[in-house]
């Protein structure tokens, strides 16, 4: 199973700290004068504006029976974004699933890696899914060197992409006849750190998306980063060092999603496994308790003995609950 790969990657929730040697460590706020990242501040997002971009359908990659596979690109700030889309080989006009993957290494990863098992039950089931690599990843351009800007970049490539829906006709135009996507009826899919993207997207734009989350990382940041350090080589040394001295510079809790639940408008599925050995059931418990507490609709299950991928017997339940939950919402 394809999203066996990523279970227990969240130790890694780190990003790029653990891809990176003493030599090539970058501290983002080693100028006094520079305050780059700023702009990243949820506060400073949500009043940015997101301008559209292309996407280009490029190279077929499955034989599937019912789904086509294909690369495709679209661009943030000038950096190129790839990823896979699948779509039903069918004629007719289909719902949009945007995927969030959790965290992989770059060293194993290749594209569709933590999405592509359910991108295709998806697709067999009348949805056009599209998965970012992310910067970095797959045949994207680079990442940015600043650690931390680097995973802010993963907001701004998600946020482009949910605003560029009402260019994906034009794309599938160059690559089939008939399959055409319906950018009023969009939807969102994440796992794992790829949760914490999808709530920071929504909480940002304000859309009312329904989403489904796996085993999301909803601890409070910079903390969700510290949370593994001492699993690491180096015990945590130059992840503790990076986020203090970003805590220095900057008000962490402006970068951190849970701060910003009350944004968020979009109707939430949260599945948890008991057994879990990535993300604590806590953090689940207590992001659902917060969103039932504001009043907004969450629907939470919970799966006893059930891993990080859902990977002991769970798998056909959840998302079969996640197409039961995106057809309501969308009103299919």
């Amino acid at each position: 199973m394809v999203l066996g790969v990523v279970i227990g990657a969240i130790a890694a929730v780190v990003f790029v700290f653990a891809q990176q040697t003493v030599e090539k460590f970058i501290n983002p706020v080693s100028k006094e004068e520079s305050r780059t990242l700023e702009k990243y501040s949820f506060p400073s997002l949500k009043k940015t504006t997101f301008q559209p971009s292309a996407i280009d359908i490029g190279e077929k990659l499955s034989k599937d029976i019912a789904v086509n596979t294909y690369v495709f690109t679209f661009y943030d700030n000038g950096k190129k974004v790839s990823g896979l889309l699948n779509a039903p080989k069918l004629a007719g006009t289909y719902p949009v699933l945007i995927m969030f993957r959790g965290y992989v290494d770059k060293e194993i990863y290749s594209p569709g890696i933590g999405t592509q098992h359910a991108a295709e039950y998806f697709a067999r089931h009348g949805f056009i899914t599209l998965a970012p690599d992310f910067l970095g990843y797959g045949s994207s351009d680079p990442m940015s060197n600043d650690s931390l800007e680097s995973r802010f970049q993963t907001y701004t490539s998600g946020l482009i992409l949910l605003n560029s829906f009402g260019n994906l006709n034009d794309a599938l135009a160059t690559i089939s006849d008939g399959i055409n996507a319906d950018p009023d009826k969009t939807a969102i899919w994440a796992h794992s750190n790829g949760g914490q993207v999808a709530l920071s997207v929504l909480e940002i734009s304000g859309k009312k998306i329904p989403t489904s989350l796996w085993a999301p990382v909803t601890h409070p940041f910079p903390e969700s980063i510290l949370f593994f350090a001492d699993e690491m080589d180096d015990g945590g040394k130059y992840i503790r060092g990076i986020v203090a001295d970003f805590v220095q510079k900057y008000n962490p809790r402006l970068y951190s999603p849970p701060q910003y639940v009350s944004w968020l408008k979009a109707p939430i599925q949260l599945h948890q496994g008991t057994a879990d050995d990535a993300v604590p059931k806590e953090w689940s418990d207590t992001f659902a308790n917060t969103i039932k507490n504001l009043h907004k609709p969450i629907t939470y299950y919970i799966y006893n003995n059930e891993d990080h991928n859902f990977a002991q017997g769970s798998w056909s339940t959840v998302v079969a609950r996640d197409l039961q939950f995106y057809r309501k919402n969308l009103d299919l």
